[in-house]
């Protein structure tokens, strides 16, 4: 059976009519560079999110970076966030000479533990990143109030910077992910589920001054044309993927209940003593931006998927504590113990809005004859 992990060529077949016109009509009016289709898809994300200002951008990467430029930090500055996400963050503080500060996971949701940042919080943190992985918000009301708390403790700001690159389109408490802290940032990697046909990023928040820097610093940190205020960057959304992405911001919702469609009867599909499903808090909704299961022979299980035709992924073989470009941390084995198991166990399954119920069957079924071999033993949660 045909299977794909991501089907964007349905997706683009589906909606095909409207985005080869938006395309055209970026290519006749020939402004590729900013202009109306920027404006407008700022506009229609701010009123999708509910913030009041959104800073789209090159990628999901460069929206971190600007938004840490913005802040004017001092290199040896720490920053906190997961160590158990893709290397964007890390890399980007690591990049501007602050200091990356790993926090474990949740054991169920696999975001931040919030209950492990005040250990880790000094004088010198200036900003936590928490990372909203695999579609789930992590707990921003809990994190919001550390850093208030300790920002009062040591008299310095400590920004919240939501890492929504996975996330967009999920609620925390009804409230859109992205809006949940001072700042939140997302990608439109074509994987996503906003996705463009390139990169592309944003960046939200409800800082007027802030948002006006953002603006700058995206453009060499011009303020007006060949006047440069700040030292910046070129990271600039093009015209053309804010075009398409405006055709699929009109779908975004029926989506995302798709997408929720899917995962539900997976949750049913894959019910076994073998199998841990993932877990939603009940005041938030995924926007399952990947499907992931554990298992304990997830190698295993990877190349039996394969040898059927379905194809997979591990989101994420080596937690970031563990990469070589990290070693100057001095991080070791056994010091993230959560998060060295996950990624000893995870698998993403396919998982997008096109899925037919015969494919999910088929993939379904897949697995639980895995589950059910010699080969795969029990797996207890660990709490």
């Amino acid at each position: 059976m045909d299977v794909e992990f991501i089907d964007l060529r349905t997706q683009y077949l589906s909606y095909q009519a409207e985005i080869d016109q938006a395309i055209k009509n970026v290519l006749t009016n020939s402004q590729f560079i900013m202009g109306e289709e920027i404006a407008a898809f700022e506009r229609e994300l701010c009123n999708f999110v509910g913030c009041e200002h959104t800073i789209t951008c090159a990628s999901g990467t460069d929206a971190i970076m600007l938004v840490l430029l913005a802040l004017g930090l001092k290199p040896g500055d720490e920053i906190i966030t997961s160590v158990f996400s893709f290397i964007a963050v890390a890399e980007v503080v690591a990049l501007l000479k602050l200091k990356p500060v790993f926090v474990d996971i949740e054991e169920t949701t696999y975001n931040l533990n919030s209950d492990q940042i005040a250990d880790k919080i000094s004088s010198r943190t200036r900003a936590i990143v928490p990372v909203s992985l695999y579609g789930q918000p992590a707990d921003l009301d809990e994190i919001n109030a550390i850093a208030k708390d300790y920002a009062e403790k040591f008299q310095n700001k400590i920004y919240v910077i939501e890492d929504a690159a996975q996330s967009l389109g999920a609620t925390y408490q009804a409230k859109q992910s992205g809006n949940l802290s001072d700042f939140g940032c997302t990608s439109f990697f074509p994987s996503k589920p906003l996705g463009c046909y390139g990169d592309g990023g944003a960046i939200f928040t409800n800082d007027a001054i802030a948002s006006k820097k953002l603006s700058a610093l995206r453009i060499h940190g011009q303020t007006k044309r060949y006047f440069h205020q700040y030292i910046g960057v070129n990271a600039r959304l093009d015209s053309l993927q804010a075009a398409i992405l405006r055709v699929k911001l009109n779908y975004f919702a029926k989506e995302i209940k798709k997408r929720e469609a899917v995962a539900n009867a997976y949750d049913q599909l894959l019910q076994h003593p073998n199998i841990i499903i993932p877990t939603v808090k009940k005041d938030r909704r995924s926007i399952y931006a990947q499907y992931s299961i554990r298992v304990k022979e997830r190698d295993a299980l990877a190349n039996y998927l394969k040898t059927q035709g379905i194809p997979n992924a591990i989101h994420y073989p080596l937690p970031l504590h563990l990469q070589p470009c990290f070693s100057f941390l001095s991080y070791k084995p056994g010091d993230f113990p959560v998060a060295e198991r996950i990624a000893n166990e995870i698998i993403s399954l396919p998982m997008h809005p096109f899925m037919t119920q015969k494919q999910q069957l088929f993939i379904a079924d897949e697995v639980l004859k895995f589950a059910n071999s010699e080969h795969l033993s029990v797996l207890s949660r660990k709490n």
